[in-house]
């Protein structure tokens, strides 16, 4: 029996580490996520400087736009409805874009109870806030432009 003396600190160690382990999950899993609409405003911009922003230097547009953990800003952007489309998972998809610009901002809004296709119509001013998925960019090898992606979207007016 001597020789297994090891075996029964061992087995309460991992125990005890397993049970941190899923405690651990748990809690990242069940974390509460992110509720965008009743955050303060960090930014108001209009669509078109927002992108202009990002084309002329990214970089210190993800520097502005996130903090240092890498998270986004909230931002109310203001702008034209060019498109209003539905993603794979029926949320709505509304692209914020003059016709002159070269890429615009696509806000992909929250699932909710309003009608976004009876509230907005194209060629409306509206104004919407959300958080910053990813700046316009350009495509050297498809030559084109990419538009900024905002997440968890909610309109705000219409202007």
């Amino acid at each position: 029996m001597k020789e297994f003396k090891w075996l029964k600190p061992l087995l309460i160690t991992l125990s005890v580490a397993l049970a941190i382990g899923l405690a651990v999950v748990a809690y990242l899993l069940n974390m509460p996520h992110r509720d965008v609409q009743s955050t303060k405003t960090d930014y108001a911009i209009s669509a078109s400087h927002l992108v202009e922003e990002f084309l002329a230097n990214g970089e210190s547009a993800y520097e502005k736009y996130l903090d240092e953990a890498g998270e986004s800003k909230v931002l109310e952007v203001e702008g034209e409805v060019f498109e209003i489309s539905k993603d794979f998972n029926e949320q709505t998809v509304v692209l914020l874009k003059a016709k002159d610009d070269d890429a615009g901002v696509s806000c992909t809004f929250l699932p909710s109870d309003k009608d976004f296709e009876q509230l907005l119509k194209i060629g409306a001013k509206v104004r919407v806030k959300g958080v910053i998925r990813s700046g316009a960019t350009f495509d050297s090898d498809l030559q084109m432009f990419e538009h900024v992606i905002l997440e968890k979207c909610d309109l705000l007016t219409n202007v």
